[in-house]
């Protein structure tokens, strides 16, 4: 009889040196943490479908060369019901600009084409995840004065932040948690 771990089974995607503990980590450099080096922008990975419970990309997304591909390919991974959680910079914060290997520079909207808010931007891809949360994290003097809470607290303040304030209230990191549909 097979013996059922409960264990969730993890992956770090571009783990570097700091793989989460317990995950199994998968990056191009050598002089990493990673269990499994692979080019990050070929596809597919060299794990089966359905592998992991968990996908986690923390500042790598902004890095790839297509990232609706890698965002259906952390889809092919996960196990139904699995999540996947992106942690990238927001678009007005200077780290986003000063990494010159940063291909995109993202916003708190920009994988809305994978949900059901999806704004017409459906047929980017057939992949489903539905948003279970996204917390965006505001430079220290915004947050001390309140604005990352309002940001995070009321979606219709988000949507008016990023449309009108954010280049004065300047994002720092966003978080991304998403559940396989």
């Amino acid at each position: 009889m097979p013996v059922q771990s409960d264990r969730l089974r993890i992956l770090d995607v571009g783990c570097g040196r700091n793989k989460h503990p317990g995950a199994i980590g998968v990056d191009r450099n050598p002089a990493g943490a990673a269990d499994v080096l692979c080019d990050l922008d070929h596809f597919p990975y060299p794990f089966r479908d359905g592998s992991f419970d968990e996908v986690r990309a923390v500042h790598v997304i902004e890095h790839v060369a297509d990232v609706i591909r890698t965002m259906e390919e952390f889809h092919r991974l996960l196990k139904p019901g699995g999540s996947v959680y992106l942690v990238t910079p927001h678009y007005t914060d200077f780290s986003s600009f000063c990494d010159p290997t940063h291909r995109w520079h993202l916003n708190s909207f920009s994988f809305r084409c994978f949900g059901e808010d999806h704004g017409g931007f459906d047929y980017y891809s057939p992949v489903k995840l539905r948003e279970i949360s996204v917390r965006v994290k505001l430079l220290a003097f915004w947050r001390w004065l309140g604005f990352e809470l309002l940001v995070n607290r009321v979606p219709r303040f988000r949507r008016f932040w990023e449309h009108y304030l954010c280049f004065v209230v300047r994002g720092k990191v966003i978080e991304f948690v998403f559940e396989r549909a």
